[in-house]
């Protein structure tokens, strides 16, 4: 990963707080496996599967695939977010064995999984177009013949029209009062990457803790992202958006050849 340091580093400092970017992260586990789970099911059949969860962060996909049902397996380039999400799902009674991993370099055999999940725009984490091929060329390598790949990033065609500088305020409201989680964009001159300030107001004592982690993305469009899957070996690509999926970003599906 192209600052794959950097990108680790963001998300080890993260890690502990991130569930305060959700107003509720329980429900929002929840509620995303099971639009996840639903898109499973209806490709591969009523059965549950065994998935890899390749970007797992604190488990957020990977706790609600497993309540769902499913064998789920997590890799993340940070520690910190890979050993959390294994405590996390402990605490709500899931199976979930997580380490830390490139999604470039997964420590897997050929044809381990039924499904490969990269959810929450992890991918355009990778900011150069070999780094891309390579990370979807192992999701490829670790799916069974006609298995699942699922990638959700958020919706680049949208912001490209009007490249945003800031995103809305979410407000997370706990025993210990509100915290507020917000970002602000700076776009490079390629109009294609983004550094990206990440802001976290946490209450303290009647103060406010601030926290600003930094991080860059690349902003693919659906056409490159579905470009690179198939050169990658899938078949059968397709985007889904949110409203037809309930999951809340939009969706690519595609079929290990």
């Amino acid at each position: 990963m192209s600052g794959d340091s950097a990108v680790a580093r963001f998300y080890d400092r993260l890690a502990a707080d991130y569930h305060l970017v959700y107003t509720d992260w329980d429900a929002g586990t929840a509620r995303q496996g099971r639009a996840l789970d639903a898109v499973i099911r209806a490709e591969l059949g009523p059965d549950d599967a065994s998935v890899l969860d390749c970007s797992c962060g604190i488990g957020t996909q990977a706790i609600g695939l497993g309540l769902c049902g499913h064998r789920v397996t997590g890799t993340d380039l940070s520690t910190t977010a890979a050993a959390r999400a294994v405590r996390e799902a402990a605490r709500r009674g899931v199976p979930l064995a997580a380490a830390a991993a490139d999604m470039r370099r997964l420590p897997f055999p050929e044809g381990r999984f039924d499904v490969v999940v990269s959810a929450d725009n992890s991918l355009p984490h990778l900011l150069r177009p070999q780094d891309v091929r390579t990370a979807l060329a192992e999701m490829r390598r670790v799916l069974r013949s006609g298995g699942l790949l699922m990638v959700s990033t958020r919706p680049y065609d949208e912001i490209l029209k009007t490249r945003p500088v800031s995103t809305p305020p979410q407000v997370h409201q706990s025993p210990h009062g509100r915290s507020v989680t917000f970002q602000l964009w700076d776009w490079h001159a390629d109009g294609e990457h983004y550094d990206l300030e990440h802001f976290q107001l946490v209450p303290d004592g009647g103060d406010w803790n601030v926290q600003v982690r930094r991080t860059t993305y690349w902003a693919l469009t659906r056409e490159q992202l579905t470009q690179y899957v198939v050169a990658a070996g899938f078949t059968e690509p397709s985007w889904t958006t949110t409203e037809n999926s309930g999951f809340f970003q939009p969706l690519l599906t595609a079929r290990a050849a």
